[in-house]
């Protein structure tokens, strides 16, 4: 059985969800879970600006959601964790369930 999460985790988790609840930041973890980009190529995929989007990845720099390293004059962003790559999958699929009325997995009939 697992034991209970400590304060410190349970903080620290809810913090990371925290910042997963904008649809902007989480739209552009997706996009770094593809691959490193820098703030041109993530600005072109998002419906944000490029300040916002560098105001954004600022902020997941800052929490440790993403990390960068200069390619030339570029600053390149890449997901921190594998962990976070997978916790994005599971919201989007998560959602594709709710949106598209699609029953969960193990969900006993009727109960999707």
């Amino acid at each position: 059985m697992r034991q209970p999460s400590g304060g410190d985790q349970l903080a620290v988790a809810a913090d990371v969800l925290g910042h997963l609840a904008n649809p902007t930041r989480l739209h552009l973890l997706r996009l770094l879970a593809e691959g490193e980009q820098d703030v041109n190529t993530l600005t072109a995929q998002v419906d944000a600006s490029r300040s916002s989007v560098s105001q954004h990845l600022g902020r997941l720099r800052m929490v440790g959601l993403v990390q960068t390293h200069r390619d030339g004059r570029r600053i390149v962003y890449r997901i921190a964790s594998d962990h976070l790559d997978r916790l994005v999958e599971e919201a989007y699929a998560f959602a594709e369930h709710l949106v598209h009325d699609i029953p969960h997995h193990g969900s006993p009939p009727g109960q999707g």
